[in-house]
Parts: structure tokens; C-alpha cells; sequence
């Protein structure tokens, strides 16, 4: 699935920045929902270039987000992507029509290509007049001779309950432990497994469905979190939420072992640094799956532009 940042429900949509700024605010909390599930936003970089409020440039709209969002922003649609004009597929000679009107070089028309040619596609929109509606639905006026239909109906997500249902209906479920072993050192660049981390899964353990599904989805966020910063090492606002979510409370899917439990099972907890196989170390922060009761212990802290090393996944160690 290919989701696409619907800039088209930005351009001239709004009567002030405030309406603007709570709208933009939602798209950017979809797309860290949607990097939980290993999806990636895509945008344009003409993103820039309209006017989200008439006479309003985006940069000014973007100048009365706070500090860190406006950060966040920047670095996605200037940087970060990835962008519609680097993965383009169709032409600028197509006609794609959508209410109307011609969505050609637009990441609908994009995504409407794609989906035509067999590659799901989705949007993601502000929730505006124009574009409060599901499904979008977009005419490639060009091929109506050469296909059956050349009609298609793109999913159009407007707020993160939606996003997160359709996501998790797509997420592709794990088979076996080879399968989740397979899926997680393919899948996530941040992660970095060491070779004999999912052994103790593998010899022995009973395969089950909902807890191998679970370890796939918070590996998914801790290669997220990890590629929450900064160049200078300061974690994005994005990483914020993630911490807070996900690490902090008494129900954090990820927290440090107590010190009872480093004191008392202080060589279980010790491994191999994959980096260094010659030097160990406690490895004593780990993501918690209960039912069954398994965990994967992981290193700590979490920098920026360094891998996150997973050394174990299996069994709770510190049972009493």
C-alpha cells in the first residue's frame, strides 16, 4: 500500500490559520500512525507552493506551528519524503479527473495511476469541504479506451481511528517464527538482529499466531522511534509522543528491567554485543508481549544514527 499526503485538501481550504494549523497538525499524527505499521507518507514537494488560507503562504501558515512541529514539518516536506517527484509513475500528458477537475501531476493522479496498474494505493486528507469523503473517486479519461474501467475508487483516510483500521486489516501476518525472524531483519533498517536472537523461538517454542503479530508491531515502532531525531541528536516532537506512548507508565510496552531483576538475574540478562562478540553486557530494556508472556531485550539508549541492537527474543527471562 502506497498512501499519499493529499495536498489538494490544503490548497485555498481554509479561512484561517488556526482551522489550518489543527488540520496539518492531524495529517502529521497520521503519518507517525502510519509509520507503526511500516508505512511510509509519501508528499510532493509542491506541498510548499499552495496557499492553505487565501493570500497565505504555506511557509506562513507553517510559522505559527510551534517550534518543534514546525521542525517536524520542514524536515518532511523538504527532506524527509519520500516525495511524489523521486517515485513518479505517470505522465504529465495523462488526464486524470477528479470532481471535475484535472488532478494530473498531482499525488492523486499519482495514486490513481498506481491503483489502475495494480499497486493499492490510498490518501491520506484534511478533513475540508472538498475533501471530507470516502472513497475519492478518479477518471483516467486518457485510457478509457484501452481499459475495462477507468474508474478508481482511492481510500481516503481523514483521521487516525480510520487510518489505524485500515492498516491493520493490510499489515501481512507472520506464519511461523522463521517467518517473524525473516519479516523483522528484512523489514526494519533501524533494527539490527543479532544471529542467534531468535533461537529461543525457534527450537521449541509453540508458534502463536497473535503474539508473533504483536512482536512484528513493536519492532515496527522501536525502528520508528529510532529514526525519530534530529541531525544533532535531539529527538523530534514525532519521538516525543512515541516515548510517552510507548515507553513511560505503568502499562509501557517497552521499559528497563527492575533492579530486583538485574540483581537476581543479572547473567541471564547478560549477551554478546552483536557489534562485538567478544565484549558482553547487560541488555536490560526490552518490548513486552503478555499473552503469551515472551519479551525482546534490546540496547539502550536509543541515538541517532546508530542501530538498535536486538540480542534476544523469547520466553520472559526473569521469571520467579
Amino acid at each position: 500500500m502506497d498512501i499519499f499526503a493529499n495536498d489538494l485538501s490544503f490548497d485555498r481550504q481554509f479561512v484561517s490559520t488556526a482551522d489550518f494549523i489543527a488540520a496539518f497538525s492531524r495529517i502529521m499524527e497520521m503519518r507517525v500512525n502510519a509509520g507503526k505499521f511500516d508505512f511510509a507518507v509519501h508528499c510532493s514537494r509542491r506541498f510548499l507552493e499552495i496557499e492553505p488560507v487565501p493570500g497565505v503562504s504555506m511557509h506562513e501558515a507553517l510559522n505559527r506551528l510551534s517550534r518543534d512541529q514546525k521542525k517536524s514539518a520542514m524536515i518532511w516536506l523538504t527532506r524527509g519524503g519520500p516525495f511524489l517527484e523521486d517515485f513518479r509513475r505517470h505522465d504529465s500528458n495523462e488526464y486524470f479527473e477528479c470532481n471535475d477537475e484535472v488532478v494530473t501531476d498531482s499525488v492523486v493522479g499519482e495514486a490513481a495511476f498506481r491503483k489502475l496498474n495494480g499497486l493499492d494505493s490510498g490518501l491520506i486528507s484534511a478533513e475540508t469541504e472538498d475533501w471530507d469523503y470516502h472513497p475519492v473517486i478518479v477518471i483516467w479519461r486518457r485510457a478509457s479506451e484501452e481499459l475495462d474501467d477507468p474508474t478508481v475508487e482511492l481510500s481516503n483516510w481523514r483521521n487516525i481511528e480510520s487510518l489505524e483500521s485500515a492498516l491493520q486489516g493490510l499489515a501481512s501476518p507472520v506464519q511461523s517464527w522463521n517467518d517473524l525472524k525473516l519479516k523483522s531483519i528484512t523489514r526494519f533498517e533501524r533494527l539490527s538482529f543479532a544471529e542467534d536472537s531468535f533461537d529461543f523461538l525457534i527450537n521449541g517454542t509453540p508458534f502463536v499466531y497473535s503474539a508473533a503479530n504483536r512482536m512484528l508491531a513493536l519492532f515496527a515502532i522501536l525502528d520508528q522511534f529510532a529514526g525519530e531525531f534530529y541531525d544533532d541528536g535531539v529527538r523530534t516532537p514525532e519521538g516525543h509522543k512515541l516515548y510517552q506512548d510507548y515507553f513511560t507508565g505503568d502499562r509501557a510496552r517497552f521499559s528497563d528491567s527492575s533492579e530486583t531483576e538485574k540483581r537476581n538475574f543479572r547473567k541471564k540478562l547478560t549477551f554478546s554485543h552483536p557489534a562485538d562478540r567478544n565484549t558482553k553486557q547487560l541488555f536490560t530494556w526490552h518490548g513486552k508481549i503478555n499473552h503469551p508472556v515472551m519479551r525482546f531485550h534490546f540496547s539502550w539508549p536509543v541515538r541517532h544514527g546508530e542501530p538498535v541492537h536486538i540480542v534476544y527474543v523469547g520466553p520472559k527471562l526473569t521469571k520467579t
